[in-house]
């Protein structure tokens, strides 16, 4: 099969932001009076906004409504960003890379204001054709939806594209839409084994994400 775009995820492949989101959420949850718990971040890693904000509110107590939850939540991620954004290592020479050789996608459970604001902070907003936040489709990750709307947005059919993903409900995301799947574990949240066994190659890096390796896991 000829590869025809390749689609990343955001967090946890461009920027190791796990640990930002986590920490804001449970700073959030206490100072409201919630009960954080150890399992809250792994819980809610590939939820859309609407679905985690809900989770805040019902299942971690936080006494708001759930889109004022979303609010401060990214307004402090951004802030955090704004200072210090944690890219990973060889996040722009990958993206740069690829974006010579195919149309890039972007398919995130990110809001869509913290998406534009790291992409722009990054200096990589006109190197992808096409980004969706999960917030702009029916579910989050790991139901399909936002990849099937990136890859239509790019314009090319779901089964022509390389997905790149760390998380387990991002792994699962991109094979239930029926893209090539790459895997790039994030150290310290690493997938369930559920998770690899969905992807069709497991890299060490983004070093190691290279145009002859996507052409030959499609092959």
């Amino acid at each position: 099969m000829a590869v025809a775009a390749v689609i990343f995820d955001l967090d946890g492949v461009l920027v190791d932001s796990e640990r930002v989101w986590g920490s804001v959420r449970e700073q959030l949850t206490r100072e409201l009076g919630g009960h954080w718990h150890p399992g809250a971040l792994r819980a809610m890693m590939g939820m859309s906004s609407l679905e985690w904000s809900r989770y805040m509110h019902d299942d971690l107590d936080v006494p708001l409504p759930p889109a004022e939850i979303s609010r401060e939540v990214v307004k402090r991620v951004g802030r955090h960003y704004e200072d210090d954004l944690p890219l990973i290592d060889g996040a722009v020479d990958a993206v740069q890379r690829l974006r010579r050789r195919w149309p890039l996608g972007l398919a995130s459970s990110a809001n869509r204001e913290i998406i534009d604001r790291v992409l722009e902070l990054a200096g990589l907003a006109d190197d992808f054709a096409a980004t969706v936040s999960s917030e702009e489709v029916p579910r989050g990750k790991p139901a399909p939806d936002v990849y099937l709307e990136a890859a239509r947005r790019v314009g090319i059919e779901p089964t022509t594209a390389a997905g790149v993903e760390d998380s387990t409900n991002g792994l699962l995301a991109a094979k239930a839409a029926g893209l090539t799947v790459i895997a790039i574990p994030n150290r310290d949240f690493p997938p369930a084994p559920e998770g690899l066994a969905a992807a069709d190659v497991v890299l060490n890096s983004l070093d190691d994400l290279t145009p002859e390796e996507i052409e030959l896991v499609a092959a």
